[in-house]
């Protein structure tokens, strides 16, 4: 059968179910037990709270830590792009330094390579006639001397010139050198950065989590605690001879605790199922539990039979009303032990178990929260 005829069909049902209200509990055992359970679940909401804030302000004291070592490899970045950037720019001026130098070279080298060939060419007899084309000692002194002198400021030109070249060079390197472990630092500081700012992210995702988790735990709480308000009235109602309201602890609080229906396991889950390499599939309202027939089926939370007879498809079908628009259905039951309008309590057997439509040993659970499927492990304790 469909779940689309089948949730038509389970509609129709709880229509009727709903028309007629369960009778109202009289039995004080019923009631304390429905309020030590309530009692049990108080505080298991309650050392959640607790465990959550804990939680919450460690987080938040990492968080700062975080924004510290964050704001710290900023400013770190800061400082290593200004180095950076003043590095490059003693780059660039060295390199136009040393651009302008060869440039004056190439102007002044025609002029003292020509006298240096001219030198060169007159050797010792190029000197002697310099020498001997003056009248006088002491301008043959003062001609040998001003010879001398061109010669050695010619080559200490050059020789200052080679010497400027290679200290810009030497010094080009150096800032080379200094740029690349700049840029390396800045590589390493921004990866760190980066690394800080996802972990900041998901601590921050946490954190809200965490809040959404407070909000709910909150709310469960506060609707349990008003449930345990009624369960007193009921007590006080049963001490003094008048007969007690009917109370049904809400199930919302007891997400994530509710206990199984029966021991097996899991073969079919809860969603869309492909059953095909083309991606076709069903959608499943429930789980299927695999285990031996005739085992004990048991209500995951106190509730009215509003349903308890076969169903096409599910076999056998119980279907408890938990109040305020939640029921669980337990389909494929070999027998039942409960009719429409008894009262149940939480692990109170209601059924043994059977097979389903394949004729394999098996338990079908469907849990619905405001009239809508919902997946049942997220309800259910942990296995």
């Amino acid at each position: 059968m469909g779940s689309r005829s089948f949730s038509l069909a389970l509609s129709l049902v709880l229509a009727l179910a709903a028309q007629t209200p369960p009778p109202p509990a009289q039995e004080r055992a019923r009631v304390d037990a429905a309020a030590r359970r309530a009692d049990e679940r108080l505080r298991a909401l309650r050392r959640e709270a607790d465990a959550l804030a804990s939680q919450e302000k460690s987080l938040l004291v990492e968080l700062r830590t975080l924004e510290v070592d964050r704001q710290m490899k900023t400013e770190e970045l800061v400082r290593i792009e200004a180095d950076l950037g003043s590095t490059r720019a003693a780059l660039d001026a060295a390199v136009a330094r040393a651009a302008e130098l060869r440039a004056r070279a190439d102007v002044q080298r025609p002029d003292v390579e020509a006298r240096l060939v001219q030198l060169y060419k007159m050797g010792r007899a190029g000197y002697w006639r310099l020498l001997l084309d003056v009248e006088d000692v002491r301008s043959v002194g003062r001609a040998y001397r001003t010879a001398a002198a061109l010669t050695r400021i010619d080559r200490d030109r050059v020789q200052e010139h080679r010497r400027t070249l290679e200290a810009i060079a030497r010094e080009r390197q150096q800032l080379e050198a200094h740029a690349r472990e700049a840029t390396a630092l800045q590589e390493r500081a921004l990866a760190a950065r980066a690394g800080i700012e996802r972990v900041v992210a998901a601590r921050s995702a946490l954190v809200e989590s965490i809040d959404a988790r407070r909000d709910l735990n909150a709310q469960l709480t506060g609707e349990l605690e008003a449930a345990q308000q009624r369960l007193q009235t009921a007590v006080a109602q049963l001490g003094s001879g008048r007969g007690a309201v009917s109370v049904t602890l809400p199930i919302r609080p007891f997400r994530g605790a509710l206990a199984w229906p029966a021991r097996g396991v899991v073969t079919a889950r809860f969603g869309r199922q492909s059953t095909s390499r083309y991606g076709t599939g069903i959608a499943r309202n429930g789980i299927e539990v695999s285990m031996a027939e005739g085992q004990p089926v048991r209500a995951v939370h106190e509730g009215t039979v509003a349903f308890a007879e076969p169903f096409t498809g599910y076999g056998t079908l119980v279907i408890l009303d938990h109040g305020d628009g939640a029921y669980s259905l337990y389909g494929y039951l070999g027998s039942i032990t409960v009719a429409r309008g008894d009262r149940v309590e939480a692990q109170a057997p209601i059924a043994l178990s059977g097979r389903n439509p394949s004729g394999n040993p098996a338990l079908y659970f469907e849990l619905r929260v405001d009239g809508k499927p919902v997946d049942p492990l997220q309800w259910l304790k942990k296995p």
